[in-house]
């Protein structure tokens, strides 16, 4: 079988005349550049607000990025100060943007459609998935399922070495030019993010291993190609069970004093049912039915 494979960058999309009419020469930056000191305060929304304000964030959505926060504090949802840094950091709204129908609703808790049958994953999801793999700066990510890009855009506060595949052409190629359009306004922390179209599937086999793996589509078993390219000693979160109906389980891998490898997994909603869309799959270049068995 051949698996389609189309690395995305700036460069690449520009050739193609793809970005919605904006290149890196023609952005000025208009939020203060990333830095891994940049540090938003926690203590109280006013000054959240007033922090990002002078970054040069919206506060209108840095009122409801706050208030989003204090809910997922309250649901447990996200617990490290590293994956709080990373949420307060990640502005949803921009990634969002893509579909007018949505943009205003960038935090409420619910998934968001941004075309082609996907959807954006709700914030607690999102930031109990991360926090439980407990990303490490320098540790290597494979995000599978890029979709709106707002995933990997967190893991990128998290470390330097995140990557994301995408199996939708022009999904993957939308949410290349997206992360390009934000580096150059300022979003500098996004040059983190490695991207391609491909079957994730098969993961990526040339950037392997992976410290961590985080799938944000539902199939029915952790497929064998991923497995093998997460570090013995690493972690995966992966929604596992039958079309509409799976459980969300952190995947170990760990490997003995005698080489032996032996993986244990915990449902990180302690049985809840969280609806993923499928798996996908390509035959040749065109995405045919699912990957479940």
């Amino acid at each position: 079988m051949k698996r389609r494979t189309f690395v995305s960058g700036s460069a690449a999309l520009a050739a193609a005349g793809f970005a919605a009419g904006f290149t890196s020469a023609a952005r000025a930056a208009t939020i203060k550049p990333y830095s891994w000191d940049l540090s938003p305060p926690t203590d109280t929304r006013d000054n959240f607000i007033a922090w990002g304000k002078a970054r040069g964030e919206d506060p209108v959505f840095l009122g409801q990025r706050w208030d989003r926060f204090q809910a997922l504090l309250k649901n447990k949802d996200i617990w490290g100060a590293a994956t709080i840094r990373a949420f307060l950091m990640t502005p949803r709204e921009e990634f969002a943007s893509v579909n007018p129908a949505i943009h205003k609703r960038a935090y409420e808790h619910a998934f968001l459609d941004i075309g082609w049958g996907v959807t954006m994953s709700g914030p607690h999801l999102q930031a109990r998935m991360t926090n439980v793999i407990d990303v490490k700066r320098g540790e290597k990510v494979l995000e599978i399922g890029t979709g709106s890009g707002v995933q990997s855009a967190y893991i990128a506060n998290l470390t330097d070495n995140a990557y994301t595949i995408e199996i939708i052409k022009p999904l993957g190629e939308r949410t290349r030019g997206l992360y390009d359009k934000l580096i150059d306004k300022g979003y500098t922390e996004y040059q983190h993010v490695k991207s391609k179209v491909a079957d994730g599937y098969y993961g990526w086999e040339e950037a392997a291993p992976f410290d961590k793996i985080i799938v944000t589509c539902g199939i029915d078993h952790v497929p064998p190609p991923l497995l093998q390219q997460l570090k013995a000693g690493g972690l995966m979160v992966i929604p596992v069970g039958p079309p509409g109906a799976q459980r969300v389980l952190k995947v170990a891998k760990t490997q003995g004093a005698d080489g032996s490898i032996t993986t244990s997994r915990e449902d990180i909603y302690g049985g809840k049912i969280v609806p993923f869309v499928p798996f996908t799959k390509l035959e040749g270049d065109q995405i045919v039915g699912n990957h479940n068995r």
